[in-house]
């Protein structure tokens, strides 16, 4: 027993010096806590909302004057009366950091977009103070507010996200379920994620804690400046959260403090990711770059000689991930700004100089319904095509005249079935050239099978599409 004991005392000394090692090689976060954590603020707010019961009743009695449902409403009130007629009151909670010392607070506009009451709770004082907001963007997600709490507040400065690298440690405080100036820390666990939260998505991930609550509390970085803002979630995902980067942040709130209308960048281009085919199709060795698959005649993109059918490889220099991307720089700078875009046209690359315009805040593409055919006698490509008939299909199918051929049916087995080509659609050109008639795509989809692929501009409820088919090249 004497020997257990002895033979386990030198292995804990034995371990001592490497669990010291292992101690002083992670990163101690208490005085950046403490001293971030006193520019975070909770959030919480409340919003006033019909009861079910009132709003029965405002139904009802809006009914007309011989309506039977009035008259079963009024006979109901007068002998039950009407249970949960009085609002009620929703409430919600959140977070966020300040800025200036006098008080201004970014946080998510989700968090406060529908409030009726905004009220925030400072570290270490009991009072709750009465927020105005300043400013939102709903389409980045942000929003800033304003209290009244002196002109000595603690602050919390952005940083540069676009440095921060994947692996770095960062902190994020908020008010996660309620629990006020809660700390997690973690690390960047990837750059420009894209989850479909809007049209500038481009998130930083981090295994930080982050749970409903955090929305609009800072993720900081070593130095104790603000990279992100604590944003999204995946539901019942664990070590999955996202923020907003705070290079882009910083832009949006500048304008908002300033009282300035949030104003974009616009190039007036529909974009497509490019796949292995198209980027064969067009002559390029690897599927890099956007490809660009409609021009808005006279917006910016137009006036800058952009072409349908070209590939954006970079923008000022900078290579492109996938149109996200393009979206998300163009939308940062500001209207009037001159980019340079390197261009993928005819196997060579071009530059072109494009002066932006501005985006508009809503860009709803008109939906058209498609018009119905019978199946025609004509098969190309594992598709059932016949030409456009006359103006009134034509606007049907989102055409601004007769051309093309529609797409009345698609083969199960085609290769056209696997690349996304759908009834409804109609074929404009391939491989660059007019297809106004059967004997036209025919003709040219023969000319590319010793190349073994045919590009095809596709209009779909008005929006261009391109697609790249392969040819057995037998």
């Amino acid at each position: 027993m004497k020997k257990i004991l002895a033979l386990a005392a030198v292995l804990t000394l034995l371990a001592l010096p490497g669990l010291a090692q292992a101690k002083a090689g992670l990163p101690d976060f208490t005085d950046l806590a403490d001293r971030a954590g006193k520019a975070v603020v909770n959030i919480s707010t409340s919003k006033n909302v019909a009861s079910r019961g009132s709003q029965l009743q405002e139904m009802f009695k809006n009914a007309p004057q011989n309506h039977p449902l009035r008259d079963f409403f009024e006979q109901f009130e007068r002998h039950f009366g009407v249970p949960d007629a009085q609002p009620r009151k929703l409430s919600s909670l959140g977070s966020g950091f300040i800025i200036t010392n006098d008080g201004y607070i970014v946080t998510n506009n989700h968090v406060v977009a529908e409030a009726d009451e905004i009220k925030v709770k400072l570290l270490g004082r009991d009072k709750a103070y009465d927020a105005k907001i300043i400013g939102r963007d709903p389409e980045t997600d942000l929003a800033l507010l304003k209290i009244e709490a002196g002109n000595t507040l603690p602050v919390l400065e952005f940083g540069n996200s676009d440095a921060t690298k994947v692996g770095e440690w960062v902190l994020a405080i908020g008010n996660p379920f309620g629990l006020g100036h809660t700390v997690t820390a973690g690390i960047v666990s990837a750059k420009g994620r894209h989850i479909g939260a809007g049209p500038f998505d481009s998130f930083l991930q981090t295994d930080a804690s982050i749970n409903p609550g955090n929305s609009g509390g800072p993720l900081i970085d070593m130095d104790g400046k603000v990279v992100g803002i604590n944003t999204a979630i995946v539901p019942n995902g664990q070590g999955i959260g996202f923020a907003t980067p705070a290079s882009m942040a910083d832009k949006i709130i500048a304008q908002l403090k300033h009282g300035k209308r949030i104003s974009r960048g616009w190039l007036g281009i529909t974009m497509q990711d490019l796949d292995e085919n198209t980027a064969k199709a067009v002559g390029l060795k690897e599927p890099k770059g956007i490809l660009v698959s409609h021009v808005i005649p006279g917006d910016p993109a137009d006036k800058g000689g952009l072409k349908i059918g070209d590939v954006i490889l970079r923008v000022n220099g900078q290579s492109l991930d996938g149109p996200s991307a393009l979206l998300s720089r163009v939308a940062a700078m500001r209207p009037g700004e001159r980019i340079q875009l390197g261009v993928w046209r005819q196997n060579r690359l071009t530059e072109l100089a494009v002066v932006l315009g501005e985006r508009k805040s809503a860009l709803v593409a008109e939906q058209q319904d498609k018009g119905h055919a019978e199946k025609a006698q004509a098969a190309v490509l594992g598709l059932f095509i016949r030409p456009v008939d006359g103006g009134e299909e034509a606007q049907a199918l989102g055409l601004q005249r007769p051309q093309g051929l529609v797409v009345l049916e698609v083969k199960a087995d085609a290769p056209a079935s696997q690349i996304d080509i759908q009834p409804g659609d109609v074929i404009i050109e391939a491989n660059q050239r007019p297809t106004n008639t059967v004997a036209q795509l025919a003709s040219v989809v023969g000319e590319s099978r010793q190349k073994g692929l045919v590009m095809l501009l596709l209009k779909r409820q008005g929006q261009n599409l391109l697609r790249a088919i392969p040819l057995d090249k037998k």
